[in-house]
């Protein structure tokens, strides 16, 4: 019996009896009024006079009206870039100790987004929300005493100045708590490791000695390193190394269009659970078997608006139109897509965290990620998110009974007519014109805007199968392997002309 896991499951359980949910509006409310009272006296709370807020007798409805919308550009260049030159208590008291560096999915330059000490306290109490949640999950106790392994980014941070640098993932493992550390894999030594090709190639060498429940990280670097310990030990599938993993937490992304690749290197069910953890903070989990929705974390040190997700209000990089309007939590509807906005313990104000989500149960504030802003494709009036995207890819595998993992697009003019080129990491033995047509049915099956679109300027679609290992590759030479690196959904003909450059010398290279 697993004494231990019963004791640990046992408290979890006693600490989500005594610990009860919060009001939501409430909730909300007082991160908002705590935000305002801590950063009044900071340059930013003086300049947009957040004394006066808090005075007011509508605060949310002021602060909307006093505070623009904030993009990382614009708030780098106004604000953040004082801290970098010295300042302190510019959007936040005092100084971060820590920034995250995030490439995010655009360009080869990094973000820098200071994460203070209460982000760190933040991102730890969700962390442990998250823990309490699996007692939901119908989970065995002797699940409670495996290890996990958390595929994240370096822990060893870049010192520059007073403070530390590194990706989030890397910053969060760097702080786990004590009583966590003899559960998490894999380990200190090896998660320090910079170069992503070592540190698994080191996880592959050790995996038979831990006993992993639990995996968490962005699935197409978990399918990687899956792969790889796969490969190491010439088994068949990760659960004869790892006989007792039961579950996946994914993070980020949306698992779907990993599903079928995924599940292909297992022998087992395993339950996936999504948790949302952006550079900016850590925002939603998913505490419940039965769905595949998370619920936003109200009471955390993050302010939720949101804006109606529609192409007038959307800027052709991305950010907002300045008239667009603000949704508070306590107006949005089911089944709309959002441009989701976060004020933070970090000092970060209205900030556009460059997702789109929809509300799957408002009664809940239960969330999906549907996409990212510069990700919406709307050249001629196509009006095709990431949403439509992954669910037209999802009905592709399914026709033609493949994987298809990985993909990137972008509207190109060819002849003076304007296609929409696609790019399927995919190993399926059908023509490019074959998936092109289906993917193009679909398309229109799912997108009215999009049928219409097809019906006048947008001219046809044309597919390029390609190994799926492409993408990775093309990761690693533009940014780096792993971590919370994500693969560009949507490009531009610039950047699409460098990638089809890359596919080209790829194949030759394989070629030769």
């Amino acid at each position: 019996m697993a004494i231990k896991g019963s004791i640990i499951k046992s408290l979890i359980d006693l600490r989500d009896t005594i610990v009860s949910e919060p009001n939501a509006e409430k909730a909300q409310f007082d991160v908002l009024k705590n935000l305002l009272e801590k950063a009044k006296d900071t340059a930013f709370g003086k300049f947009y006079n957040f004394i006066e807020i808090l005075e007011s007798d509508n605060m949310q409805a002021l602060f909307a009206e006093r505070v623009p919308y904030f993009d990382y550009n614009k708030l780098n260049e106004r604000w953040w870039s004082q801290i970098h030159n010295g300042g302190t208590d510019i959007t936040w008291p005092g100084k971060p100790h820590y920034f995250a560096l995030s490439s995010g999915t655009t360009g080869k330059s990094s973000k820098r987004i200071p994460v203070t000490d209460d982000m760190i306290e933040s991102i730890r109490n969700a962390g442990i929300k998250q823990v309490g949640a699996l007692t939901n999950y119908n989970l065995p106790p002797d699940f409670f005493e495996k290890e996990i392994m958390m595929l994240g980014s370096s822990t060893d941070l870049q010192k520059a100045g007073e403070h530390e640098e590194g990706e989030i993932s890397g910053i969060s493992a760097s702080n786990i708590p004590f009583w966590f550390r003899d559960y998490y894999k894999p380990g200190e030594e090896i998660a320090k490791i910079e170069d992503w090709d070592e540190r698994v190639q080191k996880i592959a060498e050790n995996a038979k000695n831990w006993d992993i429940g639990a995996l968490s990280g962005i699935p197409s670097w978990m399918e990687l390193m899956m792969q790889k310990v796969i490969d190491y030990h010439n088994v068949k599938n990760i659960h004869e190394i790892w006989p007792n993993l039961r579950v996946y937490t994914s993070g980020g992304v949306a698992f779907e269009p990993y599903e079928k690749s995924f599940k292909a290197l297992l022998s087992k069910p395993v339950q996936v659970i999504d948790t949302y953890l952006a550079s900016e903070g850590f925002l939603a989990i998913q505490d419940r078997p039965d769905t595949t929705s998370m619920k936003l974390i109200l009471d955390n040190g993050i302010y939720f608006e949101f804006v109606p997700f529609k192409p007038e209000y959307i800027n052709q990089d991305g950010s907002l139109d300045d008239k667009a309007p603000v949704i508070p939590l306590s107006e949005v509807e089911a089944e709309k897509e959002y441009v989701l906005l976060i004020s933070t313990v970090s000092g970060t104000w209205r900030y556009i965290i460059g997702d789109t989500i929809k509300f799957t149960d408002t009664e809940r504030h239960e969330i999906r990620i549907t996409g990212r802003t510069k990700f919406f494709l709307n050249v001629v009036g196509s009006q095709l998110s990431v949403n439509k995207m992954n669910d037209a890819i999802q009905e592709l595998e399914n026709q033609f009974d493949t994987k298809i993992p990985e993909f990137t697009i972008a509207a190109k003019r060819i002849d003076d007519e304007f296609y929409h080129c696609w790019y399927l990491g995919t190993n399926s033995d059908k023509s490019n014109e074959e998936l092109a047509s289906a993917l193009d049915e679909n398309l229109k099956n799912a997108n009215k805007n999009y049928g219409v679109a097809r019906s006048k300027a947008l001219k046809g679609v044309k597919v390029t199968k390609v190994s799926p290992e492409i993408f990775p590759e093309w990761s690693a030479a533009n940014k780096k392997k792993g971590g919370q690196v994500k693969m560009e959904k949507v490009m531009d003909e610039e950047k699409f002309a460098e990638f089809e450059k890359f596919v080209e010398k790829q194949s030759k290279n394989g070629d030769s």
